[in-house]
Formats: structure tokens, C-alpha cells, sequence
């Protein structure tokens, strides 16, 4: 049980630096979030870690950048203008707008009448533009909703140069806009927002084979970001819940704090629908054609997807905790090492000594040369700043005091036993990195 509520959560991100309200200091706007400093580089750490275990570790996957804004014709292909929608219905006492399937339409959620919705109609997710001077019906395109047709259209140029075996993936990590009715729960339902996403190409014949290896896959690279097993699970999507283009999706689902069980990422099997839609539309072969000189095809792909903004606050949340030490209770992140935004704290014991700073200085250049996201600190006394940075997750903090001058010692403390040792300056780095 997920005892850990969400305002909590968003406390500590505002308070810390890791997350704050998007335009805040002219009242905000709905759906939008600004990534601090800290928030920032915990992003950074998980879109890395997606790189290294789904891209960077394997030989058959190429890492492509698309635009964000695209051919409107890509979107008439892919069957967004006409299916990318949710329903929506609008109270006729206070005129909210609520999503249907999310509320109980018998009685408005905002100001509490009942019987005040009218039927649902469709409403369109993507964010309409123009391009160019004129804002008419022929400068009209979108912000992409989803990063899955960038690489569908650059499948060919891909194939092209590379001309890669099959199967093979197309990988890319970017934004994507959506135009949520009801933006809510802090940035889980937002409307912009970081997506990690691959496309594998297969063969038909393969497809039962490869969702399987990439539902397993996946369930390593929760296990790489150190979610809890049992706050996680799957839900297989029933056929009149599909997207039109899936023949089987597996959701994943997360216990996130006062929200419960909520969607984290998908596993689909688009078959060829959007390759095939593409050449139809496009005019342009999309077929692959096999090296052994056998009959070309156009490949069946496997989508797994990961929203960037729900994994950080998955890992936010799962790192949470709460204990007592000295009589006091402390509210810390036991981030995994390897994504805590800063690894190591360096403290000297006093600020206002010049021989202690010099020497901690010396030690902070060094530490910060080895592993980049290190942070000085020197204010406060020294159980101010160790709770300080056990609230963002620092694994480590250094400190060096007069003992240091005399015996070239520091004082290691780690966050998450709050134990203490005393180690050789020439250590330090050593120790550290067989840890991380």
C-alpha cells in the first residue's frame, strides 16, 4: 500500500528545486511545468539510463531526432485528424469541461449540480499551428502529439543508407504536445511532454517472438530505475480499447502516490498499418527488401513506450521515505545511485576558516572532475546540510574538517544508513565509484 501522498511529493519538488509551475509568477498555466535545476538533471539521468540499456547496449537500433512539426499530411496517414480524440462534455451551470470517461456525468465534480452534462462529443488532442504568413486552411499543421511517425516517415531513409538487417529499430527520445481537456494530477497528465520511444521492425511471422522479448526487456529497465515490483503491473488492453492501429497492447501501470494504479508506459503491436498507410498515401515504396534476395515486404513493427515526465515521478515516488534519526524523523530520496541528480556533497566543517575551505575546495575540484554532479555546500551546520541533501538524494556527502589538515582523512557519511567513516583523501574518488 502507497501511503506516500502526492502533495508531498509536490512539495518537496518546489521546495528542492526540482520542479515548479510552468509561467508561475503570472499565475501559471494548466499543464505546463518547468524542470529545476535538480529535476533537470534527474531527466537527464533517466533519459541517459533509456539510452544505454534500449540503445547505446545494442548493435541493431539507430537513434534518429525528428521535427516536432510535421507534413500535416503525416497526420491524415497516420489517422490522428480523425481518431486522435477524446470525449468531452461541458456542465451547462459552470461551463467546465470535463473528459467523459474520467468523471461521473450524473453530477458536475466543480460545482457539485447533477444532470447538467449533455451528450459527448469527440474533441481533437493536437495542438493546430500554421506555417508561414498566412494563417489559413493551407498553412495549417500540428505540434506532434506522439514521436511514433517521425520515425515511420524516416524509415526509408534510414533503410536507405543504412540498410540494416531485420529486425532492426528506429529510437528517439523528444517532445510531444497534447491538448489534454482536463491537465491534472501534477505532471502526469500534462500538455507537453518528453517521450522515449522505439520502433522495432519485424517480420509477421516474428511478432509473438518479439513482444514477448521486448515485454521482458521492459520489465528490466523498471527494474534498472529501482521501482518496486509490487507497485507495478500489467493490464492487458481489450480490443475495443485499442489504438485502431494495435492488434495487441499491454499497458504498465504504476501505484503512484493518492492517484493509485495509473498508466506508465506501453507495449503495442502496430502490424503494418502506418508503413502500409504511408506508401499509400505518400506514393513512395516502403517495402523492405531481404538480402537473401527473397520478396520484398513491408515490415510489422513492435512500439514500446515510455512517457519521460511519469518515469521521473514513478522514481520520485518510489524513492520516497520517511525514518528517524537521533530521535528526529527524516524525509529523504534513496534515489538509485546511478540517477541521483547530485552524487557527492562537499562540506567544510566551518565556511569561515580559509585553511578548511582551501583544502575542501581542492577536494571538490577533484571529486567534481571524476563524476560531474557534485554540489559544494557550506551553510548551516553540518546535520542541516546532511538533511538537505538526503531530500534531494545525494548518495554521499565529503566532509573536511581540522582533522583532515593533520591526518589527510575525510569523513564519508552515506545517505541511506546515515553511517560515517573516516577514509584517506586519495580514496575518496575509489570508494565512491564502486559504489555508484
Amino acid at each position: 500500500m502507497n501511503t506516500v501522498k502526492l502533495e508531498e511529493i509536490v512539495s518537496l519538488c518546489k521546495r528542492r528545486g526540482f520542479i515548479y509551475q510552468g509561467s508561475e509568477i503570472y499565475g501559471g498555466l494548466a499543464g505546463t511545468w518547468d524542470y529545476g535545476p535538480l529535476g533537470a538533471q534527474l531527466k537527464r539521468n533517466i533519459i541517459n539510463q533509456w539510452l544505454n540499456y534500449f540503445v547505446d547496449s545494442r548493435d541493431d537500433m539507430y537513434l534518429i531526432d525528428s521535427s516536432i512539426i510535421m507534413n500535416p499530411k503525416v497526420w491524415q496517414a497516420s489517422g490522428h485528424v480523425d481518431t486522435f480524440s477524446d470525449p468531452l462534455v461541458e456542465c451547462s451551470n459552470c461551463h467546465n469541461r470535463f473528459r467523459a470517461d474520467k468523471i461521473d456525468t450524473s453530477k458536475c465534480p466543480a460545482c457539485g449540480k447533477e444532470n447538467t452534462f449533455g451528450e459527448a462529443r469527440q474533441f481533437n488532442l493536437m495542438f493546430r499551428t500554421n506555417v508561414g504568413p498566412l494563417e489559413d486552411e493551407n498553412s495549417l499543421t500540428y505540434l506532434r502529439p506522439e514521436l511514433a511517425q517521425g520515425m515511420f516517415v524516416d524509415y526509408k531513409n534510414v533503410v536507405d543508407t543504412f540498410y540494416p538487417d531485420l529486425p532492426f529499430g528506429i529510437a528517439q527520445v523528444g517532445r510531444a504536445f497534447r491538448n489534454e481537456i482536463a491537465p491534472r494530477d501534477f505532471i502526469f497528465r500534462v500538455r507537453e511532454l518528453e517521450i522515449m520511444e522505439f520502433e522495432y521492425f519485424i517480420k509477421e511471422s516474428d511478432w509473438e517472438k518479439y513482444f514477448e522479448l521486448w515485454r521482458n526487456s521492459i520489465h528490466g529497465w523498471f527494474e534498472s530505475l529501482g521501482l518496486d515490483k509490487d507497485r507495478l503491473k500489467e493490464v492487458e488492453v481489450s480490443e475495443g480499447d485499442r489504438a485502431h492501429y494495435s492488434k495487441r497492447t499491454i499497458d504498465f501501470y504504476y501505484d503512484f502516490p493518492t492517484l493509485g494504479f495509473d498508466e506508465i508506459g506501453g507495449l503495442a503491436y502496430r502490424t503494418d498499418f502506418d508503413l502500409k498507410n504511408h506508401q499509400d498515401k505518400s506514393g513512395k515504396n516502403l517495402e523492405y527488401r531481404p538480402k537473401d534476395g527473397s520478396d520484398p515486404f513491408i515490415p510489422h513493427v513492435i512500439e514500446p513506450t515510455f512517457g519521460v515526465d511519469r518515469y521521473l515521478l514513478a522514481v520520485l515516488s518510489n524513492a520516497y521515505k520517511v525514518d528517524e534519526v537521533n530521535s528526529e524523523t527524516r524525509n529523504y530520496l534513496q534515489l538509485p545511485k546511478h540517477l541521483a541528480p547530485v552524487k557527492v556533497a562537499v562540506f567544510p566543517l566551518l565556511k569561515n576558516k580559509p585553511e578548511l575551505t582551501d583544502k575542501a575546495k581542492e577536494i571538490y575540484k577533484a571529486i567534481r572532475t571524476e563524476f560531474g554532479q557534485v554540489i559544494w555546500d557550506d551553510n548551516g551546520n553540518i546535520g542541516k546540510r546532511y538533511r538537505r541533501q538526503d531530500e534531494i538524494g545525494t548518495p554521499y556527502c565529503v566532509t573536511i574538517d581540522f582533522e583532515t589538515l593533520e591526518d589527510k582523512c575525510v569523513t564519508l557519511r552515506d545517505r541511506d544508513t546515515t553511517k560515517q567513516e573516516r577514509i584517506p583523501i586519495e580514496q575518496i574518488i575509489d570508494t565512491i565509484k564502486s559504489s555508484l
